[in-house]
């Protein structure tokens, strides 16, 4: 049943929806409320706070709640109707009461009209009595009670003027309690009406309201009978409440023709007025409704009889006057508010002007002409509505009785014309003569017309004296626009705000202007939404882009920018970086076609596109508060501007942050009208400067800058300066470029002593510390900054790099670690600012990609110099950085350094790599010859100097608790001291509070989150700050609504990437002790459980995704050591916490809750299962691993985690076993290990699909269970050990067809994938194998130690190691005498390569590991041991490819261990054995082909005569290993793609010239480390030692490239460093190493420089 039919209390959510949709709010609001239940009872009830809970926006919660309040009035009227006994039907008696409180009764008296009589009571609450008469009514007998609460009394009065004692303010129209008069002529169709009848004038008593609101509206079916209202009910003109109060309009100016004048809907004008001092012009309201529809001749006959007996009494009276069509007389029109606007279809405006034709019938003919002269042609005024589209008019009539035409004691009677059916129009039999008597047009009564007509020459004589006066009016004096434009634009202060945004709205600038918009260039503009097709070309735009790098866009591209695939913090970041210059209406020169259109073109097709633009920039992108629209109407406006300004109103809930400014006074109003139908004139007109000359505002505007506009400065190569415009240094957005004049442009003079307090304060707090710190510091405005020993430390070691002593690198890198609040952000500022006059000097964004970056340091290093090859070096400071971002731009600056072929004695590029680390001393031992570490201990002169310093903060008069980062840093952080502090501090909170609340929950993101923080949106929506109701700085209204404890502890930033403000607790020490403080006896678990369901927090739009990256980082993110944590975690350290304090369950509720909570994300399912499997709960884990692979099948990660969880309950289940499992128990812990090697082997194929990651994971687990269920199974009763020891039944069963007759059937269902579990394992381990022997894999022997005490799952510290023990659990399992020969020997090949594998020579990574055993002679035994294993000649006898590889492979590892050994082969016959790798087709492991480089290069014994088909073996062998290399790269992060050089070409022959890097290692002096570092930096060549075992090659460039000639060919050789090579074509020598991706080139020289040497 529809919703219309039935009463509010009995409406369901069916009903609700149908009412919503019927109010036209948005259709998302529709579905949330009806998501909520609401019901018609519910919807009665609902308030402003449930609907911002479910996020609803405050224009559309003020619509809503409007629209409710009108239906709950209906509903109240209609309830009131039924218990009054009331009823609807056609001409019946309708009682309605309007709230009549405790009102006294009031007497009154009727007269008699032509159709009914009419009682009405003007009743008010505990109002005295007062006398009232009736009025006359067309329709009905009605009585209307009409209660206004304490309403005061006023006297009946024919004569006077119901405006006199009413008090309108100025934005908003509460219409006044009226006597009840004579009333004039009705809107009936009947025109036969006596022109003297007077009329009731009484009006609503409205309350007052928002003055920019549009006026409620409500049926007018309880307040007017159906039969003469009937055609008045439709879309457009429905009644307004009475308790509702209307917004105010102007009237049309008097005489005025201007089009552009419109009415809104709904709003009132005020009361019609009698005569004041004749030229202000009265006025005369007529609704019109039912005559606009009458035919032409009832038409045009009731609007003359209405225009003529109104001109007649105004120019009877001498005065000017309009009278309205279209505006509703509360009396004639009961339920309207008096004067409400509601407008008339004009279907021919003929017919209104021809109307007055009736002047020469109604008038005597000697006034005939007077008449027409003084009564002005009709003006139509269009009435204009948000919620209509139907066209409707007030037409006005102006009358106008100029002295010099009425003079004289000219007097005008009239016949009135009336119509007496639909054609025939007859004139009143009599002429009559009216006067205006106070607000009605009265006949002036017989025996009075002598004494009027007398009268008549002295009214002539004012109006004459009036006409004077007016004439000789002063000039009205102009405002002072300069101080309301300061006002605008920065609350009155003397210098704007330059963290303010800009978004400009203009239209056409003409060339005469485009020298006056200089203002513009200087301000922080955002977008500009233009409306000027031309623009570029002639105009705005023009102009801006000389000045300014932009981007321009049409308006469907503009909103398409922010649906990009940029991953979430980059979403919005290219538009803050270059201003967006949006084309909103086409664009004339563009050659794709975007052309401009008309008006309701634009409507139709671009309106919708402005609409998502201003709502995601006003909803996503800028937060309320950081941002002014600024309206520049330069040329005449057209309705998109209009369109434009509406959009910002709605989506801004008012004007607080919109400003307008137009010089032309002309194209204001027009625009004004327009826009009036969302906001009223005058509110429009305090966010407006109009009239203002454009140089003058930009003059005044110019003034107001806080900074000065002079060029900045950057320093050259020839040691001079050169000027950096802002458009250049625009276009290398991704750096924070700094100058040598940095600041030098701020006002020095206008920064107060307090705002430097401020800045100076704000660093001490524990903010950032920013340029403008190091400049007042260095200026002495402020104290000096305490330079810690560590900066020095940096300048030095950057000093080295820069006189090229150090790091002889294209891109050389200088890291700072530090402790969190340490200081190394303000080292690493400090080093650059110190050296900005020297170098070239930026701050890298990390949120671009290091190929933009790449690209803009180039740029920033070429900028203004004409010799590239000696600009002056580029130092990029890089903050928090991911070590794979640093690598990759490395290697792009040096790879764009070799493209460019630039040379140079200095480094191009110095990274000043800074970030935060828990250890930063072990981060600076492991690298002591590029890193400086930074930590909260203080030595005995920076404990002085910081002492002194705090002292000298202290004689300011500066408390310790708003100086908290720095007390805390004198005090070195110590523990007690800080918690102590904390304990000071929050000494009298209110713990129940909101800020408490929210310090609670920063202070659990900001220990637990490295570098977090919430939005400042986040921090308002919290506290309940979303609006505004003046114009504050958001940060100070922030603070104002903090406690004293929050205001200390906070401390506010602002995101240079993401451009939000932001808060965090000033030290993340200081946050963990809030959140032990704070919390009591509440568990952290309970307060991120209370987080997770805070709506307002998630639901906030700005700063979203930096929100929820925190909250996933606080449950997922583990600490790692090589990011600098203090140790490595399996999980979160908040989860780990959790599971430590409170128990496993407690962190498993709260995982489960962030997963419902983050849209079901699968890595929290995945967490949940490793979570389980760790506390033994194997189901539960089971299923989260499947949760986790439903959502990502092929996530090669989670299908490790789901091998683990199986693995994990296979360990759990065999470590639990006892005596009495029964066999079905067997069959249940095989099959789950069974199941486990699936799940790895699911994740292997899943890795090797994925071209973007590296996981080995799957490898290693199917390793760890089988070799695990290798040992299980042999523990079974069948396949116990014979008395040799060797598990020979067991192996018969796996590598034959043998099942033992016990087994047969039970095992049914794992015979078949047993047995295939040999082979799997072993093809696990020669991946294994194989992968290591790409990568570096040495480890340190401290790390060794380590992690022999420390291992975690899932990191393998020691791969090597791991390999080889894991090859010798499985190979022991199948070493067997299944068969034996004569002499009792091992013949069985499977068992000869199980013998190999249990001794270590199984695999190229086993074999190879020999070589860094300690113990040389051990190892040489060893191998020789296993070389007796194969066959004795291995020629005839032919070994498998594995065997094979392995083969050839010991004799080389022997030959560096034991040169000597009676088992080695000769150079020749070992490649005679691996010739098989180049002849025979097919794909062999990567191992065969870097055999055949070592074999086959050239040797001086073996290969004295130049031979090309040994050439043909190398060429095929390199590139085959480059093929492979690549597929096992795959397109990972360059970092992960270090090779590892296994041999390095020596002096000698034979298998004597294959020198393995362990050798090298051994003649390098001094500790690990620092062996390390001489291989890193290159130093270890000049060691002579060294130099006397390598052989040093001959070789040459070409293009970059080296190459060196082989047998007779040339080979293309790797370069350790690609800037290593030189420049041009030159001959080089240097050492060969061998690896699995080929060649590769050390120490680079060129032949005849050897001293010019480039590691």
């Amino acid at each position: 049943m529809d919703y219309k039919t039935l009463p509010v209390n009995e409406w369901d959510e069916t009903h609700v929806r149908g009412w919503l949709e019927s109010t036209g709010i948005k259709q998302e609001y529709v579905e949330k409320l009806c998501a909520e239940e609401v019901t018609g009872p519910v919807l009665m009830e609902v308030d402003e706070a449930f609907l911002k809970g479910i996020g609803m926006k405050g224009g559309q919660i003020h619509m809503l709640i409007r629209k409710r309040n009108e239906l709950r009035q209906l509903h109240l009227h209609t309830q009131q109707a039924k218990r009054s006994g009331s009823t609807t039907s056609d001409m019946a008696n309708t009682q309605t009461t309007l709230a009549a409180h405790k009102a006294p009764a009031r007497p009154s008296s009727t007269s008699t009209s032509d159709t009914a009589n009419t009682q009405t009571t003007l009743a008010a609450h505990k109002a005295p009595t007062r006398p009232s008469s009736a009025s006359t009514s067309d329709t009905a007998n009605t009585q209307t009670t009409l209660a206004a609460h304490k309403a005061p009394t006023r006297p009946s009065s024919a004569s006077t003027s119901d405006t006199a004692n009413t008090q309108t303010p100025p934005n908003a129209y509460t219409a006044p309690a009226r006597p009840s008069c004579t009333s004039t002529t009705s809107d009936t169709a009947s025109a036969q009406t006596d022109p003297g009848r007077c009329r009731n004038t009484s009006a609503l008593n409205t309350s007052t309201g928002d003055s920019c609101d549009p006026a409620d509206k409500s049926s007018e079916d309880d307040t007017i009978s159906k039969s003469s209202r009937k055609q008045r009910r439709s879309k457009s003109s429905q009644v307004k409440s009475t308790d509702e109060t209307l917004q105010l309009s102007n009237f049309r100016p008097f005489g005025s023709q201007d089009s552009d004048f419109k009415y809104v809907k709904d709003t009132v004008l005020a009361p019609e007025t009698g005569v004041n001092d004749l030229i202000t012009p009265c006025h005369e309201y007529k609704s019109f409704a039912i005559a606009a529809e009458l035919n032409k001749s009832q038409l045009q006959s009731k609007f003359a009889s209405e225009v003529i007996r109104f001109a007649s009494a105004c120019m009877n009276i001498r005065t000017n006057g309009t009278i309205h069509f279209g505006v509703m007389d509360s009396v004639e029109d009961k339920g309207w508010t008096h004067g409400q606007i509601i407008g008339v279809r004009v279907r021919e405006r003929e017919h209104y002007v021809d109307a007055l034709d009736y002047i020469e019938r109604c008038f005597s003919e000697d006034v005939q002409e007077i008449a027409r002269k003084c009564i002005h042609p009709p003006v139509f005024v269009e009435v204009i509505s948000r919620d209509s589209v139907e066209q409707r008019f007030v037409v006005e009539v102006d009358i106008e009785p100029t002295s010099s035409l009425v003079k004289n004691s000219i007097f005008f009677e009239v016949r009135l014309p009336k119509s007496e059916d639909s054609q025939k129009v007859t004139l009143t039999k009599d002429r009559a003569l009216y006067q205006r008597l106070g607000a009605k047009s009265e006949r002036v009564e017989h025996n009075r017309l002598a004494t009027f007509i007398k009268d008549l020459k002295e009214r002539d004589a004012q109006r004459e004296k009036a006409e004077r006066s007016r004439a000789q009016a002063h000039t009205e004096i102009p405002p002072n626009l300069g101080r309301k434009l300061a006002i605008l634009l920065n609350d009155g202060k003397s210098y704007m705000d330059d963290s303010l945004w800009y978004i400009l709205v203009a239209n056409r600038c003409e060339k005469d202007n485009l020298n006056c918009i200089n203002f513009l260039m200087h301000l922080n503009i955002f977008c500009v939404f233009d409306f000027d097709e031309d623009s570029n070309v002639s105009g705005l735009y023009s102009k801006y882009k000389e000045h300014h790098a932009t981007r321009s866009y049409f308006l469907q591209d503009f909103c398409n920018e922010s649906k990009t695939g940029n991953p979430p913090h980059q979403k919005h970041l290219s538009l803050f970086d270059q201003t967006s210059w949006v084309f909103c209406n086409g664009r004339s020169d563009f050659h794709g076609g975007e052309k401009p259109c008309d008006e309701n073109t634009w409507t139709r097709t671009k309106k919708k596109y402005l609409k998502k633009a201003v709502t995601q920039i006003c909803d996503e992108i800028l937060p309320k508060g950081s941002f002014i629209v600024l309206f520049l109407l330069l040329s005449p406006v057209q309705k998109p501007l209009v369109d434009t300004f509406e959009e910002f109103y709605t989506e801004m809930n008012g004007t607080e942050y919109i400003v307008c400014i137009a010089e032309s006074k002309e194209n204001y109003y027009k625009w004004a009208n327009r826009a009036q139908a969302s906001c009223s004139i005058k509110t429009l007109e305090k966010c407006s400067v109009v009239g203002m000359r454009l140089s003058h505002v930009d003059a005044t505007i110019q003034k107001m800058l806080p900074s000065t506009a002079w060029p900045r400065h950057l320093p050259v190569s020839t040691r001079g300066l050169c000027a950096l415009p802002s458009l250049e240094e625009e276009k290398m957005f991704s750096l924070e470029i700094l100058c040598t004049d940095q600041c030098d442009d701020i006002k020095l003079d206008v920064l107060t002593e307090k705002q430097i307090q401020d800045i100076e304060q704000s660093f001490y707090r524990g903010k950032k510390i920013t340029w403008e710190n190091l400049w007042l510091a260095e200026k002495g405005r402020c104290g000096e900054i305490i330079e810690r020993e560590a900066c020095k430390d940096a300048s030095k070691l950057l000093e080295d790099i820069l006189q090229g002593s150090r790091f002889d690198y294209s891109a050389s890198k200088l890291k700072i670690f530090h402790h969190p609040g340490s200081g190394g952000s303000t080292i690493a500022r400090q080093v650059l600012w110190k050296k900005r006059k020297d170098v070239r000097c930026a701050v890298i964004k990390t949120s671009y990609s290091p190929t933009t970056v790449c690209e803009h340091a180039l740029a920033f290093r070429d900028y203004e110099e004409k010799d590239f090859s000696h600009c002056l070096p580029v130092l990029l400071l890089i903050e928090d950085y991911e070590d794979d971002y640093v690598e990759e731009l490395r290697n792009e600056l040096v790879d764009a350094a070799a493209t460019r072929k630039m040379n140079s004695p200095r480094p191009y590029f110095i990274l000043l790599c800074c970030r935060r680390s828990n250890d930063p001393k072990r981060l600076c031992k492991a690298s002591p010859l590029d890193t400086v570490a930074v930590t909260h201990k203080l030595t005995d002169s920076e404990k002085s100097l910081f002492k002194a310093k705090l002292e000298k903060l202290q004689q300011k008069d500066i408390r310790p608790e708003f100086i908290l980062t720095f007390v805390l840093m004198c005090e070195e952080f110590n523990e007690t001291y800080v918690r102590d502090f904390v304990e000071h501090i929050l000494q009298g909170i209110d713990r129940s509070s909101r800020d408490t609340c929210l310090m609670c929950y920063v202070a659990l993101l900001n220990f637990y989150v490295p570098n977090s923080y919430l939005s400042l949106s986040h921090c308002e929506a919290f506290l309940g700050l979303g609006i505004y109701t003046e114009r504050k700085s958001r940060i100070h209204e922030f603070k104002n609504h903090l406690s004293d404890q929050a205001r200390m502890i906070f401390i506010e930033l602002r995101e240079n990437t993401t451009y939000i403000s932001s808060v965090r607790i000033i030290h993340c020490l200081v946050a963990k002790e809030i959140l032990q403080q704070l919390s009591g006896n509440q568990p952290q678990s309970q307060l991120a459980m209370t987080l997770l369901q805070e709506k307002t927090l998630f639901d906030n739009r700005f700063g979203r995704d930096e929100f929820i990256k925190f909250i996933r980082d606080l449950f997922i993110r583990r600490d790692k050591r090589s990011r600098g944590d203090s140790t490595d975690t399996l999980f979160s350290p908040f989860i780990e916490q959790v599971c430590k304090a409170e128990g496993c369950e407690k962190a498993i509720a709260v995982l489960k809750a962030a997963y419902e909570i983050l849209g079901k994300d699968p890595f929290f399912a995945q967490q949940l299962a490793r979570l389980h499997y760790n506390n033994e709960k194997f189901e539960d884990a089971k299923y989260w691993a499947e949760v986790a692979k439903s959502h990502l099948p092929n996530d090669s990660y989670i299908l490790d985690t789901e091998g683990q969880v199986y693995r994990k309950w296979f360990s759990f289940r065999v470590d639990k076993q006892t005596e009495e499992d029964t066999p079905e128990d067997i069959i249940e812990k095989i099959g789950i290990a069974l199941k486990s090697m699936e799940c790895f082997r699911a994740a292997q194929r899943a890795a090797n699909a994925d071209r973007d990651s590296m996981n080995n994971a799957g490898y290693f687990g199917e390793v760890e269970v089988g070799c695990r269920l290798l040992r299980f199974l042999s523990t079974v009763h069948v396949f116990r050990r014979n008395p040799e020891g060797e598990y020979s039944e067991l192996v018969k069963y796996l590598i034959t067809d043998y099942i033992p007759e016990d087994i047969k059937k039970p095992w049914g269902a794992l015979h078949r994938r047993l047995k295939g579990l040999r082979q799997n394992l072993f093809n696990a381990l020669e991946w294994i194998s194989e992968d290591l022997s790409y990568f570096q894999t040495d480890k340190t022997q401290e790390k060794e130690e380590e992690d022999e005490k420390d291992e975690k799952e899932e990191q393998i510290y020691n791969p090597r190691k791991w390999l080889r023990r894991q090859s010798e659990v499985y190979a022991k399992f199948f070493v067997s005498s299944l068969t034996e020969d004569s002499s009792g020997g091992p013949t069985s090949q499977l068992t000869r390569r199980m013998t190999i594998y249990k001794s270590g020579g199984g695999s190229v990574t086993n074999i190879l590991s020999f070589l860094t055993d300690k113990k040389e002679n051990r190892s040489a035994e060893k191998l020789e041991k296993i070389l007796s294993f194969y066959t004795e000649d291995p020629r005839r006898d032919k070994l498998e490819d594995y065997d094979l590889i392995n083969y050839i492979l010991c004799h080389i590892t022997l030959a560096c261990l034991a040169p000597g050994s009676g088992k080695l082969l000769s150079l020749q016959v070992l490649r005679e054995l691996s010739l098989r790798f180049f002849k025979r087709k097919g794909v062999f492991p990567a191992s065969a082909y870097f055999l055949l480089t070592l074999l086959y290069w050239p040797d001086e014994a073996l290969d004295k005569e130049p031979n090309p088909d040994k050439d043909d073996i190398l060429s095929s062998a390199l590139q085959t290993l480059k093929r492979l290399y690549d597929i096992k790269m795959k397109d990972v992060p360059t970092r992960k793609k270090r090779i590892y050089t296994h041999f390095f070409l020596g002096k000698g022959y034979g298998l004597a010239k294959i020198v393995h890097k362990t050798k090298i290692d051994k003649l390098i002096p001094g500790s690990l480390d620092e062996r390390r570092m001489k291989w890193l930096h290159g130093t270890v060549w000049n060691l002579h030692r060294i130099r006397e075992n390598l052989k040093r090659v001959s070789g040459w460039t070409r293009d970059r490239n080296v190459f060196i000639r082989g047998h007779m060919k040339e080979l293309p050789i790797l370069p350790l460093h690609r800037d290593s090579v030189p420049l041009g074509n030159e001959n080089v020598t240097f050492y060969l190493g061998f690896s699995f991706n080929g060649l590769v080139a050390f120490n680079i020289e060129v032949e005849n420089n050897l001293g010019g040497s480039r590691t």
